[in-house]
Parts: C-alpha cells; sequence; structure tokens
C-alpha cells in the first residue's frame, strides 16, 4: 500500500475521498490502470507512461471543465484505490459528461464503484448542471453495467468506440429527480 500527498477533497462519502489526481498518483493509479484484469475491457492495460498522460489529461480537464477523474481515496487509510468522477465524451458527433470509474480489482464487489458513481452522479447533476448524464460501458462488461444501473441509468444507444460494441447508458435531470425525491 503506497500512502501519496493529497490534493484539496473535491467530494467525499462515508468510506471514500474523491480529490484531484496529481503526477504522483501515477505509481498507485498504475496499479489499477496498468492491470490486464481490470483492462480487459480497454484496448490494453496502461503503461506507466500511458498513465502518467492519464493524469494530465484529467487534470487539463479539471482547469477546462471544472471536473474530471479524480483519484479515488479510502477514507480510513489514505490509500489512492482507483479514480472516478467525470468526463466529457463524444458520442456519434455529440458532446456528453459521461461518469466513470476503475477500482482495484482486490476491492471489487465491496460497492466502492457505485459509491463513488453516486457521488459523482449528484455533483454531476447539482453542481456542473447537466441535464444528460452518461456512462459509455463496453456490451461485455457486466460489472461496470452493474453499477451504471446503480445509479440509475438505463440503456440510451448504441455506439462504436476503439473498435469495440459500447452501450451508453443515461440518466436525465428528470429521472434523476424523480429519483431523489422517492429514495429510490
Amino acid at each position: 500500500m503506497e500512502r501519496v500527498a493529497a490534493a484539496l477533497p473535491v467530494l467525499t462519502t462515508e468510506r471514500l475521498v474523491l480529490r484531484e489526481l496529481t503526477p504522483e498518483d501515477a505509481g498507485p493509479l498504475h496499479d489499477v490502470l496498468g492491470d490486464p484484469e481490470t483492462m480487459r475491457f480497454y484496448p490494453h492495460p496502461y503503461s506507466r507512461d500511458e498513465v502518467a498522460a492519464w493524469i494530465e489529461w484529467s487534470r487539463r480537464s479539471y482547469e477546462r471543465n471544472g471536473f474530471g477523474l479524480w483519484a479515488l481515496v479510502l477514507r480510513e487509510t489514505g490509500e489512492l484505490i482507483g479514480d472516478c468522477g467525470l468526463t466529457v465524451q463524444d458520442v456519434d458527433g455529440e458532446s456528453f459528461v459521461e461518469a466513470g470509474w476503475h477500482v482495484h480489482k482486490r476491492l471489487w464487489r465491496q460497492g466502492l464503484a457505485t459509491e463513488g458513481g453516486t457521488a459523482s452522479r449528484d455533483h454531476a447533476f447539482e453542481v456542473v448542471g447537466v441535464d444528460r448524464l452518461i456512462s459509455l460501458v463496453r456490451v461485455e462488461n457486466e460489472p461496470s453495467e452493474g453499477v451504471a444501473r446503480k445509479l440509475g441509468m438505463t440503456v440510451w444507444r448504441h455506439t462504436q468506440r476503439a473498435g469495440f460494441d459500447h452501450f451508453v447508458f443515461s440518466l436525465d435531470r428528470r429521472e434523476w429527480e424523480r429519483r431523489r425525491s422517492s429514495g429510490a
């Protein structure tokens, strides 16, 4: 377990802190994004240089959009266990804000992606002010499909990305507000 110096929290949940990624996060984030099993729905696991570029891409998004993928950190230990947050994605020529997540495989099936994703979803509607939030999920990626559904998303479209079929899960503001008012 590698502990890294922390930027200020962007979001906190019961078990997690989501904060801006820093260049110092490259090692622990490579443990996640460089893992073949974790990245099996991507074209390939990321090299250390690709993880550093991923962090810089996220940092440019913070400046440009006011959000990005954030470091996913366990509150109890300070350990970086992945990333989670919001990005701008092009889907068939239209730009949408996407909620995305990656969690270290030793912590899968503990609800951490859903917890971070829920905080990111609510931030997208409450602070960013989106009318529609999406998640791009490879059609065979059942775990991420499950997270998207737990966030209240349903399949809205299909698209191709990097030569792979993807579901475009979506949640619009009206449905998000309805779910919040009903406690769903």
